[in-house]
């Protein structure tokens, strides 16, 4: 029996820290820093595309009325990256490192809109 609610079959992508997920709901995802504690719930209101059961609605730019929401599991830094600068014949080296801050989420729902 079909039903029209959006459920796991249901997926969107969506914008946030400069990138695109593709996000079903219950998937677990980790993006750039959000500023919010862990256990709070976020809604991201920048939904590209909605697809499922054979339908799918492209955003000019973002879908209208569209939103996903999910939950902060944790925030925390990625690994260490290390940076080597090298000259040669000059005895020019450095080395830098940087760790990116980072949050995984968790999706609760896909709101499809009108």
């Amino acid at each position: 029996m079909r039903t029209n609610t959006l459920d796991e079959a249901m997926f969107a992508v969506i914008r946030t820290g400069g990138k695109q997920y593709r996000v079903r709901k219950g998937d677990s995802l980790v993006v750039e820093r959000l500023a919010s504690d862990a256990g709070d719930d976020v809604v991201f209101a920048d939904v590209l595309l909605i697809g499922g059961d054979g339908e799918l609605r492209i955003g000019t730019p973002t879908v209208e009325g569209a939103s996903v929401s999910a939950r902060i599991e944790e925030q925390f830094r990625g690994p260490k990256v290390r940076v080597f600068k090298y000259k040669n014949k000059t005895r020019r080296r450095t080395l830098r490192g940087h760790r990116q801050y980072q949050t995984r989420l968790t999706i609760t729902g896909i709101s499809g809109g009108s």
